[in-house]
């Protein structure tokens, strides 16, 4: 069967737009991503390895594509406000993404970042964001989207920036972002009751007591997950769901959710599940270096959801 469209993946990390772009019978024609441990992932996954550096990649040697997507890093830009276009965002990943747009004018875009973009240096970094890409003759769409209200037991909130080229595409105010979808997969679907191995410290346990003690944790189920278990904080959830993994998971210590009743860390496969990944999916690093880059990852299936709408208007 011939694909559909073809897509570039910038910033890849460990694939998740990949993942979620070729179950809609997408192409990748090309993948970039710096780190070398992110890339072994990629690669025992997709048997590609992305190129490396994008700062150091000529935009015109890019394949042409329909789709560009990118979680890029949330960077501050020199000045504050519009003032010199495409200038403002010199010296940060952005302008690689702005600049690879401008060479090729694919179809569509779909970036992905931290929630905090939108008020970052007081709004005027999105601003400058979002000015930019219509300067390429882009109309943009954005919305801060929880994993948790789409089926995927995480309380994950990001947001996405969605672009259509108006001289390319006809039908882009046609646009809209996945409706929600009534929760059905949660941690029970998950946590393996089976492995009992206590990986916590007896520190952490009694740091946990105390919590219980002084009714800090004020919900207790089979399923409640504990993170940022210290003397003085603790946070927990005991509604199915999962609190947000970050890369922080990769330093170890506490920052890795504990299942309070197993009194045990998360393991890497119910992490990538967390997350929106299939429990096949290889990570060919270490621990430290799995949680890291699944912390640091886009759930493919919210992909997925706005890569079907994506296809709609295309």
């Amino acid at each position: 069967m011939s694909k559909q469209f073809n897509f570039i993946d910038l910033f890849a990390g460990i694939g998740g737009f990949r993942l979620a772009l070729e179950e809609l019978n997408g192409n990748c024609v090309f993948s970039s991503e710096i780190d070398i441990f992110a890339q072994n992932t990629y690669y025992e996954n997709f048997k590609e390895r992305p190129f490396g550096d994008i700062t150091k990649i000529n935009e015109k040697e890019i394949p042409n594509h329909d789709i560009l997507c990118g979680g890029f890093p949330c960077q501050p830009f020199s000045i504050a406000g519009l003032r010199k276009g495409f200038e403002d965002t010199r010296g940060t990943l952005f302008f690689d993404i702005l600049r690879i747009l401008k060479e090729k004018k694919p179809k569509a875009f779909i970036l992905e970042n931290v929630k905090g973009l939108k008020n970052h240096d007081k709004g005027n970094t999105f601003k400058v964001i979002e000015s930019n890409l219509k300067e390429l003759n882009y109309e943009v769409y954005h919305k801060i989207l929880n994993t948790k209200d789409y089926n995927i037991p995480q309380n994950r909130e990001r947001i996405f920036i969605i672009g259509f080229h108006k001289e390319k595409v006809n039908n882009f105010h046609k646009f809209t972002f996945p409706d929600k979808i009534n929760s059905t997969f949660k941690l029970e679907n998950i946590i393996d009751y089976n492995n009992k191995s206590s990986d916590i410290t007896e520190t952490v346990k009694k740091h946990l007591k105390s919590h219980i003690e002084n009714n800090k944790i004020k919900e207790r189920n089979k399923y409640t997950i504990i993170t940022e278990v210290r003397p003085s904080r603790c946070s927990s959830r005991s509604d199915n769901i999962s609190p947000c993994l970050t890369a922080k998971m990769g330093t170890g210590g506490n920052n890795i959710p504990i299942v309070l009743d197993l009194k045990r860390k998360i393991t890497e496969i119910e992490a990538l599940q967390i997350m929106g990944f299939p429990k096949s999916f290889k990570l060919p690093n270490s621990k430290h270096q799995s949680f890291k880059q699944i912390g640091n990852s886009v759930s493919p299936k919210i992909v997925k959801l706005l890569g079907e709408e994506i296809i709609k208007v295309l």
